[in-house]
């Protein structure tokens, strides 16, 4: 069962392209089925049939896991599955009836435009370190890229004669995205005050963001710092760096911004994806008719 394990998420990071990450959270997700199929006594794939995914569900269950949780680790196993069926181990492609339990699809936690003023505010200016976190928060917000996007940038990606910024996003996809004056703005002076004193000239490195040692900034690292900026801020809610993302699109569309446009700028395949900041949208306005209307 491992070796199937280790030829699917090869597959995955060879031929799909898919994130390191992704490969990842694929790697824990199979885990947890190959644990439940040796379990039940079924590890042999030619004793798989339709019950094995009510037994698996009831396997999750068991374990108080979310819905959301359970589709995502089903998900994983029909997507396992199939790639067996393809290679020929399976003599039976996996039925459609195999669904998985519909999640509900929980809203994002965004930050009001107040919010964020406030928590923009935060970084020390007077510091390389300061002025860099300064200039990613500038940046994630007015673009809405993914972290990962906005941590592996390169220095050949900006065109800031243009405003623009060219983001390798899901799957190799790229897109450009505009760039707001006041960005231009924060970029200019993080690579002329800030970047020369955080890059090792020993090992010059292309990545826009550095760390004190001239690498990349990590994803973890970066989370750290706006948990402790929103702390700083007074802000309360439980954020983390897609919240910037989160809010981009929120604020976007609260403005008046086309759903198309907004789907194209978050660089999003299904525009299914992109309507439920629609519904945060609306239930920001429900919101302010109960406070604001006699009839609220």
């Amino acid at each position: 069962m491992d070796a199937y394990i280790d030829s699917f998420l090869d597959y995955l990071a060879r031929e799909r392209q898919v994130s390191a990450h992704t490969v990842n959270a694929y790697a824990t997700d199979l885990a947890q089925f190959c644990a439940y199929l040796k379990r039940a006594q079924r590890a042999d794939p030619t004793q798989w049939d339709s019950s094995l995914w009510d037994g698996f569900i009831h396997y999750l269950r068991r374990r108080s896991m979310s819905e959301s949780s359970i589709a995502r680790k089903l998900s994983a196993a029909r997507a396992f599955l199939k790639y067996l069926y393809r290679r020929g181990v399976l003599d039976t492609e996996p039925p459609d009836a195999l669904t998985a339990p519909k999640p509900h699809r929980a809203l994002p936690a965004t930050l009001t435009p107040h919010e964020l003023r406030r928590l923009l505010l935060q970084p020390p200016l007077d510091t390389p370190h300061g002025l860099r976190d300064r200039t990613m928060l500038e940046t994630m917000y007015t673009t809405g890229m993914r972290v990962s996007e906005l941590l592996s940038l390169t220095l050949e990606q900006l065109n800031l004669s243009e405003q623009l910024v060219r983001v390798e996003g899901k799957r190799g996809r790229e897109r450009w995205l505009p760039l707001p004056d006041q960005t231009v703005y924060w970029l200019q002076r993080y690579l002329s005050d800030a970047r020369p004193k955080l890059a090792n000239p020993k090992r010059p490195n292309a990545i826009l963001f550095l760390n004190d040692r001239g690498d990349a900034l990590s994803r973890i690292a970066f989370w750290n710092k706006i948990k402790y900026y929103a702390a700083c801020a007074g802000i309360e809610k439980n954020i983390s760096p897609h919240t910037l993302r989160h809010s981009f699109a929120v604020h976007l569309i609260n403005g008046g911004a086309d759903l198309r446009a907004v789907q194209e700028l978050l660089g999003h395949e299904d525009i299914s994806t992109t309507q439920i900041y629609t519904q945060v949208s609306l239930d920001r306005l429900k919101e302010v008719y109960k406070k604001s209307h006699p009839r609220g």
